[in-house]
């Protein structure tokens, strides 16, 4: 029965690095490993109630003290089953002379967990997870080659060269990196159906854990360059200076950077288990809280941006040209740091396993959309890009022209010469004979 039931709450489909289910299984690991240290040591210094009564057992889901003979003990269903449904049922066992009774009520009725081992939801659940791996996979797919191009288009056209488009460069080489570590990170957790990735600790499966952390936090890093970008050329007045471009540099793959080798040597440390998936563990806020604050400072950003745009636009000092550079990129970045941020702050406030379906769609589904946004904004929708874009399509097409004229003339050339010298001939034999 126990294995039953751990059976019913291990991970489903394996379509994630990180569900929550896996953080149910460790908990029982746990709790077992603890169990049966215990059960060593009492098998060790044996006393009365080893000759008579009940010794301590763990029956897969509980750890049951020793207890004599006629006695019973009860135990509340594990708050790590409280996920699901919260119950208050005691489950109890009786030591009798022929060893434990079996626990009462079952653990399925006690715990309210029926309606998880049923086979209809556990169908129901492999085909929402198996909609979801392909809805993300068609997402990153669709971001890769839209940031891909637009990298393309800013790095082919030379009047597009600037500390601008240099940063929105950085910003979409985030987005690579990070919708590549999802196809890593697919690969090496869930090539082999038969590994169960919950209890999987290799150096591969920590590697593309660590990679797939460092570009998430250079995604939200990159993001608050944009904004604090932004905000320079609104306080500067557009005024340029490309030194800075090493400092949003150093901020956009340097902190990210320093975070994963800070929790990379934490959890070598002191949390070495599994495969650093775990996200119930206290070390996952060495990720979690430098998250947290490039939302927040992007979010004050975000207040300071909107408070001085609404001054400069008012302000009759300010060119047409001027107001126009201020809201195109202004659109842009306003409307991705809301979008950003929002849902990981709602998510951030409540425990992993609150909202698990949400979270999922937001991170895994419109997650990975976001690159392809991105690109739309900064790049496919740039009145300057297009223009840019458009110019060279029609100076290509004339210079196309021109040189099918060349080589028409060239390939016509001597019959012209041929043709002008009988001509020259004629005319002049004609004026002789006039």
């Amino acid at each position: 029965m126990p294995g039953i039931l751990l059976s019913a709450l291990s991970p489903l489909p394996k379509v994630r690095a990180t569900h929550p289910d896996c953080s149910v299984v460790l908990y029982f690991q746990e709790q077992e490993a603890e169990c049966l240290e215990i059960i060593r040591s009492e098998s060790q210094t044996p006393g009365p109630l080893g000759q008579q009564g009940c010794p301590t057992e763990w029956d897969g889901v509980s750890c049951w003290s020793a207890l004599p003979v006629g006695q019973s003990r009860a135990v509340a269903c594990p708050d790590v089953l409280h996920v699901f449904k919260k119950s208050k049922v005691l489950i109890r066992r009786n030591c009798t002379e022929s060893g434990w009774s079996f626990p009462s009520p079952p653990y399925y009725n006690a715990c309210e967990l029926e309606a998880i081992g049923s086979n209809n939801d556990t169908e129901a659940k492999k085909g929402y997870f198996v909609t979801m791996k392909v809805l993300y996979t068609c997402g990153y797919s669709t971001s890769l080659a839209a940031l891909l191009l637009a990298i393309g288009i800013f790095s082919c056209f030379r009047k597009l060269h600037c500390t601008r488009n240099s940063i929105h460069i950085h910003f979409f080489t985030s987005f690579i990196l990070r919708g590549a570590a999802v196809f890593i990170k697919d690969a090496v957790l869930f090539s082999d159906e038969s590994i169960d990735h919950c209890t999987m600790s290799t150096v591969n499966c920590k590697a593309a854990i660590a990679f797939f952390q460092y570009s998430v936090l250079a995604n939200f890093y990159w993001l608050l360059v944009e904004g604090m970008y932004l905000q320079t050329l609104l306080l500067l007045t557009f005024t340029s200076d490309k030194r800075y471009i090493w400092w949003y540099i150093l901020i956009g793959w340097g902190v990210p950077m320093l975070t994963v080798c800070v929790w990379v040597v934490t959890r070598l440390q002191y949390d070495n288990h599994g495969c650093w998936d775990d996200y119930t563990s206290l070390y996952w806020w060495v990720i979690k809280a430098p998250i947290l604050l490039a939302i927040f400072v992007n979010f004050l950003i975000f207040l300071n941006v909107t408070r001085m745009l609404a001054q400069k636009i008012r302000s009759p000092d300010i060119s047409k040209n001027y107001k126009q550079q201020y809201m195109r990129l202004t659109k842009s970045t306003l409307l991705l740091i809301p979008l950003f941020g929002v849902h990981y702050v709602v998510f951030a406030l409540f425990p992993e396993h609150i909202g698990v379906d949400a979270r999922l769609y937001f991170e895994l589904v419109l997650g990975s959309y976001q690159g392809f946004l991105v690109a739309l904004l900064y790049c496919f929708l740039n009145g300057e890009v297009t223009m840019h874009v458009c110019t060279r399509g029609h100076a290509d097409h004339r210079s196309v022209v021109s040189v099918q004229v060349q080589a028409e003339i060239k390939r016509n050339w001597g019959k012209w010469q041929s043709s002008m010298e009988s001509n020259v001939f004629n005319l002049a034999t004609q004026d002789f004979t006039a």
